[in-house]
């Protein structure tokens, strides 16, 4: 880089260049949302056939060709503003070299060396002819103190100084050089395959991207403000709120992993965020299960004519020991990924409206992690969080999210018109079996408090949105109930108040022996049970198991709660369709009390 170059360079131009990639992002990212939202929401809603499945096959690649535009035009556009940010620092110090030399009566050349004037020290008889001298960038200790002992014996007083603006010009083209070469290879690999097909390389790629990116533009990124540490829902609305637009693209684009999981901002923003790293995620945990060779086979004739007649071959066993675990790992959390991926493309079928991811991360909590709304939260009227209960994990979502699902669709049924959004939030470590872990409360002890930040942060969101809270619900079922009952009660006296109505079904305790210590009245505390032995065994197991203080479960009467009717044929049936258990929890979370059929 030289001084002619660096002088005519623009940062202005790159920041412009930055914000139409910013504007073809946005762009990309409603041209989404258009082909999800409405385009195939309504093929879904009014079409059937071959001919219709095949138009949302070859939508579904469209929609994930533009998510990807959104994702990469966003990474360009970050890399711009952090090259127009390092060259903007050297030019400005280049700039203020030569200004300074000029007023010191030093001339600066095109090569970048300065001439200084003829002058004399104090005591001396005559002028010391003038001259040119080179600067030397770095911070060489050894060539300062050499420069400093020249500067001072020199009779000429312009001597020194010039040495100063030299090093400072040279300092700032190397700056610049630097710059320079660290991005036009960052930049350079911005660049998608040329075909139309956006394949799990291309989205590895895009972490890839990322990293470099993140690592190149690190001074960049340092002159936006971080999120406070350990900051609540109000401090992180008021820090992303803090940043222009530009800022809050960038930090997306970067830290799309910490936006997805930072309760308190909005819906869209966070979805936006979740859907890049589920994507990136997904495709990175197809090419590591592709690389995992062909499963032997398992069983072959006994060769000894004794019992068993097949045995397992030693190749397998094998093969199992090394790769097994991991085959089971990645294909899990894929079946997971897919669920979430499948409730996307459900949008519009039966009316059911856009999904919200809030929240992923496939290891999260040993089992992974999801939230995911089903209408946005922030602006809907009614909003209910289901929590559920043993065994939940990132691979069983499925049932889940069709959980969530019901409880839509009957509450949207019942809401008059009103907006409704209906939440599965899977974010703490659910108990993998029933003996010995769900008998224990320390899983509801740490998942509580994280419930608890969530529905502040849900609240926060929806104030920012309209400056109204809406009506929430908080559902559990199970041993998500014990979850419910603890975050119910963490948190402050001042925001005890973290929803409107709390629903239990199949409780086995909610770690409070009275409907009034949940922080509301006990007409807004429900809870059903199922007239089935393997609900009694959840329920009074949990009793006298302690998850419920003084064996005092929600379903008791000495509980103070409101006991809904029930006809649930088992434990995990309180979300059929058509039933009675669905229509009464539907009820409360649209606040249609005189409808909750009570026992």
């Amino acid at each position: 880089m030289d001084l002619a170059t660096l002088q005519a360079l623009k940062p202005s131009e790159f920041e412009n260049a930055a914000d139409r990639y910013r504007a073809t992002a946005a762009m990309a990212d409603a041209a989404k949302d258009t082909v999800d939202n409405q385009i195939s929401a309504g093929i879904r809603n009014q079409l059937k056939g071959a001919t219709a499945t095949a138009a949302l096959r070859e939508l579904a690649a469209v929609s994930g060709n533009f998510q990807y535009v959104q994702t990469e035009c966003g990474l360009v556009s970050t890399a711009l503003n952090g090259f127009a940010f390092d060259m903007a620092s050297a030019k400005r110090k280049l700039e203020a070299a030569i200004e300074d030399a000029r007023a010191d009566h030093c001339t600066v050349h095109a090569d970048g060396s300065v001439g200084y004037p003829a002058g004399r020290k104090p005591g001396e008889d005559k002028d010391t002819a003038g001259g040119t001298v080179t600067g030397s960038a770095g911070s060489d200790p050894t060539a300062d103190a050499l420069e400093r002992q020249a500067a001072n014996i020199h009779p000429n007083p312009y001597y020194g100084v010039a040495i100063e603006y030299a090093d400072r010009i040279a300092d700032a083209l190397r700056e610049a050089t630097e710059a320079d070469a660290k991005w036009e290879p960052k930049l350079r690999a911005l660049r998608a395959d040329d075909d139309l097909v956006v394949s799990d390389r291309d989205w590895t790629d895009v972490t890839s991207d990322r990293g470099g990116v993140t690592d190149a533009a690190g001074t960049y990124l340092d002159s936006i403000k971080p999120p406070p540490r350990e900051a609540t829902p109000e401090e992180s609305a008021a820090w992303w709120k803090g940043l222009t637009p530009e800022q809050q693209a960038d930090y997306l684009a970067v830290h799309p992993n910490a936006i997805g999981a930072m309760n308190g901002l909005p819906s869209d923003i966070r979805d936006d965020a979740n859907r890049m790293v589920l994507d990136e995620t997904r495709a990175q945990y197809q090419l590591d299960l592709n690389t995992i060779p062909k499963e032997p086979v398992k069983y072959a004739p006994n060769t000894n004519g004794s019992y068993p007649a097949a045995v397992i071959t030693a190749e397998w066993r094998q093969w199992n020991d090394k790769y097994g675990a991991k085959k089971d790992r990645l294909e899990g959390a894929l079946k997971g990924m897919q669920a979430i991926q499948d409730r996307f493309d459900r949008t519009g079928e039966k009316g059911l409206p856009e999904a919200y991811l809030l929240g992923f991360d496939p290891t999260g909590l040993g089992d992974g992690r999801i939230i995911l709304a089903n209408g946005n939260p922030d602006t809907a009227d009614h909003v209910g969080v289901w929590v559920p209960g043993t065994k939940a994990s990132l691979e069983s979502s499925g049932g889940d999210l069709g959980r969530a699902e019901k409880l839509w669709a009957e509450s949207h049924r019942m809401a008059r018109g009103k907006d409704v959004s209906t939440i599965l939030w899977l974010d703490y470590n659910a108990p993998d079996n029933v003996l010995p872990q769900a008998t224990r409360g320390e899983y509801a002890v740490e998942g509580g408090p994280r419930l608890h930040d969530f529905l502040e942060g849900n609240r926060v969101a929806q104030q920012a949105a309209d400056g109204t809270r809406s009506h929430t619900t908080v559902l559990g079922h199970s041993y998500g109930s014990t979850v419910v009952g603890v975050s119910a009660q963490s948190g402050s006296w001042q925001d005890l108040k973290a929803a409107d109505d709390y629903v239990f079904a199949g409780s086995p305790g909610v770690q409070a022996d009275h409907a009034g210590d949940l922080g509301v009245r006990g007409n807004h505390v429900w809870a059903m049970g199922a007239d089935s032995w393997d609900d009694d065994m959840v329920r009074e197991g949990g009793r006298f198991m302690g998850l419920g203080d003084n064996l005092a479960i929600p379903t008791d009467k000495s509980f103070g709660g409101m006991i809904m009717k029930s006809d649930a044929s088992g434990h995990t049936g309180f979300y059929d369709e058509d039933s009675i258990s669905l229509r009464n929890q539907a009820a409360v979370i649209v606040g249609a009390y005189g409808k909750v059929k009570l026992e």
